[in-house]
């Protein structure tokens, strides 16, 4: 990218993808960047909203690599940030339990894990009543369980500390919400705001989360991204014992997961299509999955969750790649100076330090130089080459 353009890098997006993406190009280029988000309050965010999950139990190589990207940026926040920077990453690690069908699924993801320095390891049934005395290993014929580089961390902070980062670079976050992306050809000219304002630009990146897909077909570009929304139930129990209060991030065989939160727990699952729930205001609150997967699968898996009683719920939204539900990243074929980092599919958090790093040096090189993400390019969509990931949450 030329470094004598007066036109800036526009990113559509505030959250902790289009901060970190900033955040990145900060470093590398001398070039305005203007950021634009439509909720600076970030109380519909999808990144305030997360669990804070940290993983690197993937099937997919890039998708380790992106989040090992961001467990070495929490051993090295002091360095990276300042000496106070703190993301309270609880490193409980995560144990993924599967069937006698699954168990051969998760022994070759570990095997994949291991060999690109994840620190996973197969656990049968006498070593998962070993290691975690709380659990039912009815039916369970074993586990992966990542006790290193795992866990979770407070998503607020991790954003906050990327806003702040960006600010010290001269970058403000605008509040504005934009309609579409004016283009001409085979170029984006500027985006135009709900207002009627215009902002030109030279290199515009989506990073609009949920919303990204939405706002590609503006400018007739497909892009696979829809919203879908997800609920995290907040729940206690009066018979969880300290080694539970210690546990991991937990995924049952049926997808329900929970994990510790302070005193309580929160948990959850993915809905099927047929339970997928409209992705209308996220104050809208729909106990339902709760009272008919997600408790019946806990109280069976975890004893002491037959007295768990659900105390709060909250609601945020995917921005879920309908094509392969992995992220995209890189610049979309038919436009020259059109960036996309979007369709993380719950992913976002861990992968975006990664993902703005990598992007920013596909626009200042051309090329990735850190991390190749060449596969989870938009084109594939077009080209018709999806990559499916194993491990889905």
């Amino acid at each position: 990218m030329p470094e004598h353009t007066s036109n800036p890098i526009v990113i559509v997006g505030g959250g902790i993808v289009g901060c970190a993406t900033a955040y990145a190009l900060s470093k590398r280029t001398t070039a305005k960047i203007v950021v634009l988000e439509q909720d600076t309050s970030y109380r519909q965010c999808s990144t305030t909203r997360s669990a804070g999950g940290i993983r690197q139990q993937f099937s997919t190589p890039e998708n380790i690599y992106l989040s090992q990207v961001t467990v070495a940026l929490l051993k090295n926040l002091a360095t990276e940030f300042s000496p106070d920077a703190n993301l309270s990453f609880r490193e409980h690690g995560y144990l993924l339990l599967a069937t006698q069908i699954g168990l051969p699924i998760i022994a070759e993801n570990v095997a994949v894990q291991n060999a690109h320095g994840a620190q996973t390891t197969l656990l049968l049934p006498d070593a998962l009543r070993q290691n975690f005395p709380w659990l039912d290993t009815t039916n369970i014929a074993g586990g992966s369980f990542g006790p290193t580089g795992e866990g979770w961390i407070d998503p607020s902070t991790f954003l906050n500390l990327l806003r702040q980062g960006i600010r010290q670079r001269g970058i403000i976050i605008q509040q504005a919400r934009v309609r579409e992306f004016a283009r001409t050809n085979n170029h984006i000219d500027s985006v135009i705001l709900d207002n009627g304002d215009r902002i030109s630009g030279a290199i515009f990146v989506n990073a609009a989360g949920a919303w990204s897909g939405e706002l590609a077909q503006s400018a007739s570009i497909h892009l696979p991204v829809e919203p879908r929304k997800r609920f995290v139930y907040v729940a206690d129990t009066r018979d969880a014992s300290d080694a539970l209060h210690a546990a991991p991030l937990t995924v049952d065989a049926s997808g329900v997961w929970f994990r510790p939160e302070g005193t309580k727990f929160i948990c959850g699952v993915s809905p099927t299509e047929t339970e997928e729930p409209p992705a209308v205001d996220l104050d809208i609150i729909d106990e339902t999955l709760f009272n008919d997967r997600v408790w019946p699968a806990l109280a069976a898996r975890v004893p002491a969750f037959q007295s768990m009683k659900l105390i709060n719920t909250w609601a945020g939204y995917y921005d879920y790649n309908t094509f392969d539900q992995n992220a995209l990243i890189g610049q979309h074929g038919e436009i020259d100076n059109f960036f996309v980092a979007s369709g993380f599919s719950g992913h976002g958090l861990q992968q975006a330090y990664a993902a703005g790093r990598a992007l920013s040096e596909l626009i200042i090189d051309g090329k990735f130089t850190t991390i190749d993400l060449s596969r989870f390019s938009p084109n594939r969509v077009a080209a018709n080459t999806p990559i499916f990931e194993k491990n889905i949450i």
